[in-house]
């Protein structure tokens, strides 16, 4: 009699375990039928050439400069890098409404002495990033890894808006995160902050806070050209958007999954992984992105 109530039990279980198992695939492939759209609100976007000027908060050493410059510049490198190219998942923006968005390097300011002490409000983001006032322009403030930065860990690695007044001037701001946050700001080149705790990738320029604001800033500047005043293309709430990047959260290569970035390519003399070739050898992870053409996020590899 024990043993048929353990059998009736454990067959009852299992077969509690499949209806589960059968509806949570059911749902999950219901759920991926459903493609993902970000709605155009009928704003303006920032298309043709755009001039991107750096606001340097904090101090960051030449190399660390360089990348970021570089990277920037990869994505409308006249150049052409070997594929997959930072300039070809740039284009990606070119199927949104309007065309191009050529981004050029403008005015770069350095500000290593903290001006505004190294504890900043949103407040003083946009006062940062208010000059230079240019039509056509986007001011991009980055801020050192020992600068804290309101909501910085907590709800953003990086951000982007709007000046107010007669000029609207966009604007961006990202974050260093090698030593506040790296594992929410810098995955996958650091140990995730929550979930999986799958080995880091190698981070392409040796920088895990660098590249991780590669990530950061390549996320930004997307949503900034196709969403820059907040009427352009999001989902969800204006207050909370999903945009180009950010609705692909956490996806860098084919086969992505929750703590998983997906399959990327490797260096063969560095062990680096990385998706985008870019100007002078460099080399990039980057976020997938939306493609208006197929609603689907869209990965280089």
């Amino acid at each position: 009699m024990a043993f048929t109530y353990r059998f009736t039990t454990n067959l009852s279980l299992l077969l509690l375990f499949f209806f589960f198992f059968f509806f949570a695939t059911s749902f999950a492939a219901l759920v991926k039928e459903q493609p993902l759209v970000l709605k155009y609100h009928n704003g303006p976007l920032l298309k043709g050439k755009i001039t991107v000027n750096l606001i340097w908060y904090g101090k960051f050493s030449p190399t660390q400069r360089s990348i970021i410059v570089d990277f920037i510049e990869s994505l409308n490198s006249p150049a052409s890098p070997p594929p997959p190219s930072a300039a070809s998942w740039w284009r990606t923006t070119s199927k949104y409404k309007g065309g191009a968005s050529n981004l050029v390097i403008g005015s770069q300011t350095l500000d290593e002495n903290y001006s505004m002490g190294k504890s900043l409000k949103t407040m003083q983001i946009t006062a940062l990033a208010s000059k230079p006032n240019r039509v056509g322009s986007i001011n991009v403030v980055l801020t050192a890894k020992d600068v804290a930065v309101d909501g910085f860990c907590m709800s953003r690695c990086g951000t982007h808006g709007s000046t107010r007044g007669k000029t609207r001037v966009a604007y961006a701001w990202v974050g260093n995160p090698e030593t506040q946050c790296p594992g929410m700001c810098a995955w996958p080149f650091h140990q995730p902050l929550y979930g999986p705790q799958t080995p880091p990738l190698v981070a392409p320029n040796g920088d895990v806070g660098i590249d991780g604001m590669i990530i950061n800033l390549a996320t930004v500047l997307a949503g900034t050209v196709t969403n820059p005043y907040n009427n352009g293309y999001f989902q969800g709430p204006a207050t909370a958007p999903l945009e180009a990047v950010s609705a692909c959260t956490g996806i860098f290569g084919s086969g992505a999954y929750p703590g998983y970035a997906g399959n990327v390519l490797v260096d063969k003399s560095t062990g680096a992984s990385y998706n985008a070739n870019g100007v002078g050898g460099r080399k990039f992870l980057l976020p997938a992105m939306w493609d208006p053409e197929t609603s689907t996020c869209k990965t280089l590899v």
